[in-house]
């Protein structure tokens, strides 16, 4: 594969990514504010929980994820076809033995892990139930989740676009049947789940069109290549499991510390910030599979420019989009969840978990993807569990002090701000051959300065009573699309060179019949 081609995959794939995003985007704020009004606040923050536990199924995946995205992009360079067909067959069959075990390990603990919870009476028996088909789904889904990575590891993540968003579209329609009818809330669970199966074996079937000469059989398991794919999955998964207590133990820490009700509180402020992270990874999410393809290649010189521009473009896209949420947060709440005046509480919890989002966005978001394809995924892994322990300490510390589910989010920006800014950004910029303060002067501060114009119409907005979008809702729409205008032209004159506006002309300009200057 060329460098043109790959170029042009980290564009397509990109594209997808955000329509796809964007998609996701409405349909799951306006389920999120169905189930928020339309299940009782226990059934809604067991519901948020379960889907927080379900991030957890990853810790099963020992790193064998990554590994396949990355041997499948590595081996496809060299044609090893029989190699990759080992390496495949032994990481599947590893997920169905892991899977079963799964399903095994629900039946026999299913009444004791439902009293952790803290559920009240009425609802231990049919919670538990719920609790026993949301793990069968879990175990069937984890085999099936290697064809999605087949996918991205052969760089065509706009395909995993189209068949998942398709799926979650069904999702959201069978939700809205569900509240409309008032089915039951395993009737929502069990759909949600075939909503994951389905697009996995969808996956499947495309991902082995473009690899005929690979095949998955058992006999093609092999303990010698568990063994010698070990060191690189037990980095990535002890990165990844880093990961997921940074984004997923909040919930579990307020339901065991505060009561399951208390994540109701947090997941409404949380939300927002979740959407915000989504929509901003689509672009850095491209690079891995690329840039496994270039560390394959020997192609130092295009990984530093991957490095260098895909920061600078993410944060061209975050920057701006992290001001408009912290601006219009009320706003945004009040949508989501029907509440006309959210609480202070809520509201803060949002605007920190918003920071930290951003903050992560410009400090490891595109680095710690590329590094972790480049032979780097042993210093990351150290890392990544400096950051997860100093996470865990600081929000079981406070929240139990405190007893305020604010001290769980404060607990992820401090750790986040440490390691972010102290040791990834650090070894980007060795990466890339500058001086920590260079590359924020190449990929940073110019996307700040060209902020401006937006920063002061955002705080005019809040400064000028006629245009206070809190009880308004078409003014809250207006001023931000008005908003996210003004930031496209800022950009686009500020932020951008005159021979990378040139080049996206040529590119997309043909669609609205604009030639370059």
């Amino acid at each position: 594969m060329s460098t043109h081609e790959v170029t042009r995959n980290i564009w397509r794939n990109s594209i997808s990514n955000y329509i796809s995003t964007a998609i996701k985007m409405v349909a799951g704020l306006l389920m999120f504010r169905m189930l928020y009004q339309g299940l009782s606040r226990e059934e809604f923050g067991f519901w948020a929980l379960l889907w927080s536990v379900f991030g957890y199924g990853i810790l099963l995946d020992f790193g064998f994820g990554f590994t396949v995205e990355k041997r499948v992009a590595e081996l496809s360079v060299h044609e090893e076809w029989d190699r990759l067909s080992r390496i495949l067959s032994t990481i599947f069959f590893l997920y169905v033995v892991i899977g079963l075990f799964i399903a095994l390990m629900i039946f026999l603990t299913s009444h004791h892990v439902i009293h952790l919870f803290h559920i009240t009476g009425p609802n231990q028996e049919r919670f538990r139930e719920i609790l026993v088909w949301f793990f069968i789904g879990m175990a069937i889904a984890f085999p099936l989740g290697i064809f999605p990575e087949i996918l991205i590891g052969q760089q065509r993540i706009y395909l995993t676009n189209i068949i998942f968003t398709s799926c979650i579209v069904a999702n959201f329609v069978m939700v809205v049947l569900a509240i409309h009818f008032h089915w039951s809330l395993k009737i929502i669970f069990i759909n949600a789940l075939l909503s994951g199966i389905i697009p996995c074996i969808i996956s499947a079937m495309f991902a082995f069109k473009h690899l005929q000469k690979v095949r998955i059989h058992p006999s093609l398991f092999s303990w010698s290549i568990v063994r010698e794919t070990t060191q690189f999955s037990l980095f990535a998964y002890v990165s990844t499991v880093s990961n997921i207590i940074l984004a997923k133990t909040d919930q579990l820490v307020i339901s065991t510390a505060l009561a399951v009700s208390a994540v109701a509180i947090y997941q409404a402020g949380a939300k927002l910030a979740e959407t915000f992270a989504g929509f901003t990874q689509q672009l850095p999410s491209t690079f891995s599979p690329a840039a496994a393809h270039l560390h394959a290649k020997g192609d130092k010189v295009f990984l530093n420019q991957l490095l260098i521009n895909g920061t600078r473009f993410s944060l061209m896209i975050g920057t701006p989009l992290y001001f408009i949420c912290a601006f219009y947060l009320e706003g945004f709440l009040t949508l989501l969840t029907g509440d006309k005046t959210p609480s202070p509480e809520t509201f803060w919890i949002g605007q920190i978990l918003l920071f930290w989002c951003y903050m992560g966005l410009v400090t490891q978001s595109v680095s710690k993807r590329i590094f972790m394809m480049c032979g780097h995924e042993r210093l990351l892994m150290k890392f990544s569990v400096g950051e997860a322990v100093t996470n865990l300490a600081l929000s079981i510390g406070l929240v139990l002090y405190f007893k305020n589910v604010l001290c769980v989010a404060l607990g992820s920006l401090i750790s986040t701000m440490i390691f972010g800014w102290f040791f990834v950004w650090p070894m980007a910029a060795r990466e890339a051959e500058m001086s920590c303060w260079q590359l924020a002067r190449t990929v940073l501060i110019p996307i700040w300065i060209a902020s401006l114009p937006l920063l002061a119409f955002l705080l005019l907005g809040r400064l000028v009573p006629w245009l206070d979008f809190r009880a308004n809702i078409f003014l809250l729409f207006a001023e931000c699309l008005a908003a996210t205008l003004l930031a496209g032209l800022c950009l686009w004159r500020g932020a951008l060179n005159p021979s990378e506006r040139e080049h996206l002309i040529s590119r997309f300009g043909k669609y609205f019949k604009i030639s370059p200057a």
